[in-house]
């Protein structure tokens, strides 16, 4: 009787301590504050809990190497006078890309203390929205609205010393009113070899490649769309096959009718999650790390929202707005906002 009773215990104790990991909640979470200069900060690229880059509104690309204890940035005016606004930061060792909204585009490559224009596009219709290297480290992708019927993709293949577009007759047809959104730098993902973007506007699609942008195809999905504030704002992926999909209404945040949504197949299929359930739109959509592709953080102007399941129910952990999210590890990661940067640490 005592060993039995002893193999219950045992049993039990396995059970419970796998089922407290499995209801972790991050509502206790804390968030630190660093005040930056009257900027809009979308673009950030996390490295450690040391190490952060990011670019902004202001034509600065910048960093901490010290947890936040101290800044460092250097400022860009193209001629001398016209000062970039970017949302799309790319990091490859230690040298920084940053790259601009609007007429003219301008792709910047900085390195220790030397500044480069490796790219620059002049149309009334120009504007990059979100920029990624792949895991190989030698080809990078950025993505904007059309200037023609198709997305405006350019690519590298040298790690980011030099970028070509590409042409129409690669791409698949954008409707007239579909573009991108450039307001997380993550309406691009990159696992590997494959690329997946997402569009808003008149049509919500996932585009994919898996040869690095050789060849392409387009899916539809089932997030809102139609007008222009409509649409998917971010993608994140787990694995090959499992991925999520977050956007809404930028003009109506409170709405959560068909703005989130989950694959099972690497984005051939979408099903929509906790439709008509909060939250609402969210810029940013991002996968806990090591969490099984359970836990997932989305990020908006209406705060932080965190599920523990999949994105099937969502708790909200913070009002405080944020744009961006990019974890360091599963317990911690930092934040790109109005004004601020931040540091987001999960218990």
């Amino acid at each position: 009787m005592t060993r039995i009773l002893t193999l219950f215990l045992i049993v039990f104790s396995v059970i419970s301590c796998k089922t407290d990991k499995a209801s972790k909640s991050f509502v206790t979470a804390k968030i630190k504050q660093f005040k930056m200069d009257s900027c809009s900060i979308r673009a950030i690229h996390s490295v450690s809990n040391d190490t952060l880059y990011y670019a902004d509104s202001k034509g600065n690309i910048g960093h901490t190497f010290d947890n936040g204890q101290s800044w460092s940035k250097t400022s860009i005016k193209y001629n001398d006078s016209l000062v970039p606004h970017f949302r799309s930061i790319a990091v490859n060792n230690d040298t920084v890309f940053a790259l601009s909204v609007a007429n003219p585009a301008l792709l910047y490559k900085t390195f220790n203390k030397s500044t480069e224009l490796v790219y620059k596009e002049e149309h009334s219709k120009v504007f990059y929205d979100s920029m990624h290297f792949l895991d190989d480290g030698k080809h990078a992708i950025a993505v904007g609205d059309p200037t023609e019927n198709c997305p405006s993709i350019i690519v590298s293949s040298d790690y980011g010393n030099t970028w070509c577009k590409l042409s129409c007759d690669e791409l698949p047809e954008f409707e007239e009113g579909e573009a991108f959104f450039a307001a997380s730098n993550t309406n691009i993902k990159t696992l590997g070899n494959t690329i997946w973007i997402v569009s808003g506007g008149k049509k919500a699609r996932v585009l994919k490649s898996s040869d690095m942008g050789k060849n392409w195809n387009i899916y539809t999905t089932p997030i809102v769309q139609g007008n222009g504030p409509q649409g998917i704002y971010s993608v994140d992926f787990y694995d090959q096959n499992n991925g999520i999909i977050f956007g809404g209404n930028y003009s109506n945040p409170e709405d959560n009718c068909a703005n989130k949504a989950i694959t099972k197949d690497g984005g051939k299929t979408w099903t929509l999650i906790a439709d008509n359930q909060e939250p609402g739109y969210k810029s940013c959509v991002k996968y806990v790390p090591n969490s099984k592709g359970q836990e997932i953080v989305a990020i908006g102007k209406t705060g932080i929202s965190y599920s523990k399941n999949g994105g099937e129910n969502w708790n909200k952990i913070s009002d405080i707005p944020f744009y961006t999210i990019q974890f360091v590890n599963e317990h911690s990661a930092w934040l790109g906002g109005p004004e601020k940067l931040g540091k987001l640490i999960l218990n």
